[in-house]
């Protein structure tokens, strides 16, 4: 799965650099092995934005885009959309949201709803319905982000916040802080394998679509 992910990554057009952060040795002797670029990082992280965090120090790019290890269905042209809209300086921090038109799947607390204004920013996330009753669609987040590279090492150095805790959503220690997100629709929805019952779910959608 990482080297499918990885492989997909490396096609995109606006990345200058690719890089495996991983604190496990396993990980790390995989990765290599396809050729990828890896670095170890400390054990002490309590997730992967503070991994992320750690290797951007280290190097002078001003964008740095979190591609995480669970979604199998990546398409490059997510990344580049991210690169494209961190163009703007003013916005410190991007990530991804499809629309799903199916409606029963608001009460699943692993999809992760996220509920915008009118220019494209988060409001919310959450894993509750968002909104409440929605009757044509909702968006999903797909847990892919882009930083502002400054951004992104004070905002691994920030506490945890109250909402973030409750809900199990990083990204919501960002608003509480009162930074923007802006949100960037992708026509491609993702599968993110949390369990073995995912990667199963991820089988599956591959047999039954095209995928490059």
């Amino acid at each position: 799965m990482i080297q499918r992910i990885y492989e997909s990554a490396a096609k995109a057009t606006l990345l200058d650099q690719l890089i495996v952060a991983t604190d496990d040795k396993r990980i790390s002797d995989v990765a290599k092995s396809f050729g990828a670029d890896v670095r170890m990082t400390s054990l002490q992280h309590n997730s992967g934005t503070d991994r992320v965090a750690e290797v951007a120090k280290e190097i002078k790019t001003p964008i740095i885009i979190n591609i995480q290890g669970d979604e199998p269905l990546l398409r490059e042209e997510m990344i580049d959309d991210l690169v494209n809209a961190l163009q703007d300086e003013a916005i410190p921090m991007a990530t991804l949201a499809a629309r799903v038109l199916d409606l029963n799947l608001l009460e699943d607390s692993n999809t992760i709803k996220v509920i915008t204004d009118k220019d494209g920013y988060a409001l919310y996330f959450s894993r509750s319905p968002l909104p409440f009753k929605a009757s044509d669609y909702f968006l999903q987040h797909i847990g892919i982000y882009g930083y502002q590279r400054e951004f992104l090492v004070a905002f691994s150095q920030m506490e945890q916040t109250r909402l973030e805790k409750a809900e199990k959503l990083e990204q919501l220690r960002a608003l509480e802080n009162g930074f923007r997100i802006k949100i960037i629709e992708t026509p491609f929805l993702t599968i993110g394998v949390d369990s073995p019952q995912d990667i199963i779910k991820v089988e599956d959608y591959l047999k039954e679509h095209s995928y490059d």
